[in-house]
């Protein structure tokens, strides 16, 4: 395996990881997420989280092994995006938490674009 094809799988399983790590842990916090979900009005909280999670997991891992990738890839990175707007809403924060949200989606922006190019390079 030459350096290149390397960095490529190790970027994978990390970006990958990601997905499975977050999606697991949403499990062990549950209400936590789904209660500020649920005050921002989204529909069904906790369903919506659950399934949100089961789908980050399966496809974090179609990502990391290389399976689907091109699907998965761009799954997660359109769910990273719609999640990003329901929950990271820094347009209607002010000071710390403005700061933090804005953040947030600055480092979801750079995972949609580590998604894009693992998309980009299935085709």
């Amino acid at each position: 395996m030459t350096s290149p094809e390397l960095l490529i799988v190790v970027g994978r399983v990390l970006l990958g990881g990601l997905f499975v790590v977050a999606g697991m842990r949403h499990f062990f916090i549950l209400p936590v997420v789904a209660t500020p979900m649920t005050a921002r009005g989204i529909p069904m909280a906790r369903r919506m989280l659950i399934a949100g999670s089961i789908f980050e997991i399966i496809a974090g891992l179609l990502v990391a092994i290389n399976v689907h990738a091109v699907w998965a890839a761009l799954g997660l990175a359109a769910f990273t995006l719609l999640a990003s707007w329901m929950l990271l809403d820094f347009w209607n924060k002010e000071g710390m938490p403005r700061h933090g949200a804005i953040n947030a989606w600055m480092s979801n922006i750079g995972v949609v674009g580590g998604l894009l190019i693992i998309a980009a390079s299935g085709f």
